[in-house]
């Protein structure tokens, strides 16, 4: 019972992370380009520059592409207020975040789910 506690706070820890981590580099890639700003077609082909990195990549797609599959179903299914933000903030800021934050939500549900029926 004192792991269910502690667990949305390690996802919600976890989202932050995820943002912060990622968009350092992000920053720091947008740094290294000319003019600055963000330039789509290099960040791809830099990402995608060796066997290692194609192998992550490949790797975050499928297991994101699944990920988010099972959030929009289990969202649903749950009635997880506010689920589809974190396929937004997925897209817009990480998957490294919004996996987490998902988790997060759909724990604290889970919690009050089990509280509602404890009363009972």
């Amino acid at each position: 019972a004192t792991m269910n506690k502690f667990l949305p706070w390690i996802y919600l820890v976890l989202s932050v992370f995820g943002a912060i981590l990622p968009w350092q580099a992000n920053l720091e890639f947008m740094q290294m380009n000319p003019g600055g700003g963000f330039n789509f077609q290099t960040f791809i082909q830099d990402a995608n520059i060796n066997a290692a990195s194609r192998s992550l990549n490949r790797d975050l797609l499928i297991a994101a592409s699944a990920f988010s599959i099972w959030i929009i179903a289990e969202g649903k299914k749950l009635e997880i207020k506010g689920w589809w933000i974190t396929l937004i903030v997925s897209f817009s800021i990480s998957f490294a975040c919004g996996g987490p934050l998902f988790l997060y939500l759909r724990e604290r549900k889970l919690i009050e789910l089990n509280t509602e029926r404890d009363k009972k």
